[in-house]
């Protein structure tokens, strides 16, 4: 048996599908824009929220609720390359990457539940 230690040093090592995704309702077309250090483990923390009514997205959050689960999908919409030799902050990239997507998509008012971000002076 493997000691605590040894556990988490393979935890460390593992990789995990680092990216971003989007949530989209079948029924009216709009998305979510999130990204994610373990894209797998997105969907089911992504659900749970909604399923408890506790998503910090209230349009999403009522519009789950309306249409129920069944017509929503999770789609995976750009994955990050990791690199073994290299150090890289791969919360930095991974936000680059959602707001690149963000901006390209534009997932706000009818077309998506993100909100525009406010320019702060």
């Amino acid at each position: 048996m493997k000691t605590r230690k040894e556990l988490k040093e393979e935890y460390k090592k593992m990789k995990f599908k680092i990216g971003v995704y989007q949530i989209r309702n079948k029924i009216n077309g709009k998305i979510f824009i999130g990204s994610s250090l373990d894209l797998n483990a997105a969907w089911n923390s992504q659900k749970f929220q909604l399923n408890f009514g506790s998503h910090k997205n209230d349009e999403l959050q009522k519009e789950w609720k309306e249409f129920g689960e069944d017509n929503f999908v999770y789609e995976i919409v750009d994955e990050l390359k990791q690199f073994e030799d290299k150090e890289i902050d791969y919360r930095e990239e991974v936000k680059v990457l959602e707001n690149m997507l963000i901006e390209e998509l534009q997932p706000f008012d009818n077309r998506g539940y993100n909100k525009r971000k406010t320019s702060q002076k």
